[in-house]
This record gives structure tokens, sequence and C-alpha cells, in this order.
């Protein structure tokens, strides 16, 4: 099966700091793919490698097996990508149906489908991002990206600092994504969620790819995972 997205051998660096160390991953159509590991041991800069955000100075990135390499990242994002960045990324004085709006294309998620998916946003449709909860906005930022109506969702830090209830309406939305086909690449620090939600996953340590494998697998060694998510 050709993967959505991949990348093959990544190196990245900030400066002279080089911060992957040769990370190779690929997220196939329908899978749910976790990235895991500690603050630090580069799972937001796999991310923007993948999405040439941060371009790695070696490597390869694939979109359904087309090299990509130099693309700009709304090209990338053209071909059905979408993402749901690390501080969510929405614009603070517009409102949240302004945010919605701006980033709708044709298909099936329409802005009906996002207010029904995120009941909360429906009721603060007037109000500014800015005036949203931190909650909040990781939804509307979520909905942001349904409304693109992609093949692949990334969230990065999916729950990262939200409130449990907040939690699960994002893992509950995760797995309607899940449920109608839509690929999705979850960077969080859940464990026992993404080991239920996710296809495959994999541990990064210090910019280098320490596990991966499928649920089955993460389980047969579960206490050297666990030992390397606190390495």
């Amino acid at each position: 099966m050709t993967a959505l997205l991949e990348g093959i051998d990544l190196h990245t660096f900030y400066g002279a700091s080089h911060v992957l160390h040769g990370v190779s991953l690929a997220i196939g159509p329908g899978e749910t793919v976790t990235l895991m590991g500690r603050n630090g041991m580069g799972k937001t800069t796999t991310i923007r490698s993948l999405l040439r955000l941060t371009p790695p100075r070696r490597g390869e990135i694939r979109v359904r097996g087309r090299p990509v390499t130099g693309w700009p990242p709304h090209r990338i994002a053209a071909e059905g990508i979408a993402l749901v960045p690390e501080g969510r990324g929405i614009f603070p004085t517009l409102t949240v149906r302004e945010n919605l709006v701006v980033a709708q294309r044709p298909g099936p998620w329409t802005l009906d489908r996002a207010l029904a998916l995120f009941p909360r946003l429906r009721e603060r449709t007037r109000h500014l991002g800015s005036q949203l909860s931190g909650g909040e906005q990781q939804m509307l930022s979520i909905a942001r990206a349904l409304l693109t109506n992609p093949q692949l969702v990334i969230l990065d830090g999916a729950t990262e600092g939200l409130a449990p209830l907040i939690r699960q309406e994002i893992w509950s939305a995760v797995r309607t994504l899940r449920a109608e086909g839509i690929a999705a690449l979850v960077v969080d620090k859940e464990v026992k969620t993404l080991l239920e939600l996710g296809d495959r996953h994999l541990i990064l340590l210090k910019g280098r790819v320490a596990f991966a494998g499928d649920t089955a697998a993460f389980r047969a060694r579960a206490e050297e995972n666990l030992a390397l998510l606190r390495a």
C-alpha cells in the first residue's frame, strides 16, 4: 500500500544543532500512527520536517509515493494533509465562524458537521479566537483542519495541557476520524489512549526512532518502551 505521507532517513538541523538523525516513518490511507517521546526528543521537528516547515538537510519526503522534497509547505497541504499544530495556530482576531470558513474546501466535512462534532463551538460562533479557552481553541483547530476535507490529519500535542473532560471530547473526535477512514498522525503523552487508537506507534529518543511497531509489538516490550518514554 502506498503511503499518503512518508519521510525516509530525515536529518534535520536547527543551525548547527543536529536534531533528527535518520528518522523514517510512513502513514498509510486510513491509518492512525502515533508518535511518542519525552519533550525535546524531536516529535514536533519530525512533523515540521515532513511538511517542510523546517526542511530536512538530508532524506526524502514522499506524498503518495511521489517525491516532494523540494516543495513548499502549502503545496504539500494542498495534497490533502491538514495540521493541528502545537499551540493551535488559530486566528485570534477572527470569530470562530470566520476561523472555520476561511479554511473550508468542498467535501463531506461542512461547517454544520464540524460544529456538530464540537457543540461548544456552535455556542461560540461569534466569539473571537482570543476569547476561547485553551480546550475550545484546540477544538477550533481540529474543526478547521477537518473543513479542509483532508485525507490525513496531523495532531501535534492533541490533548496536552487540557482538562480531562476536554481531552475526552478530543479523543472522541479522533475516533470519528478513524471511523471515517481519515488517516492521522497523533502526538500525545496519553500512552494508554494512543495504544487503543493507533495502528502503529513510534517512540523517538534524542532524534532517533527507538521503537516502531504495532500495538501488540509495543505491549510485548511494554517495560522497555515505557522506560524509553521516561528516559
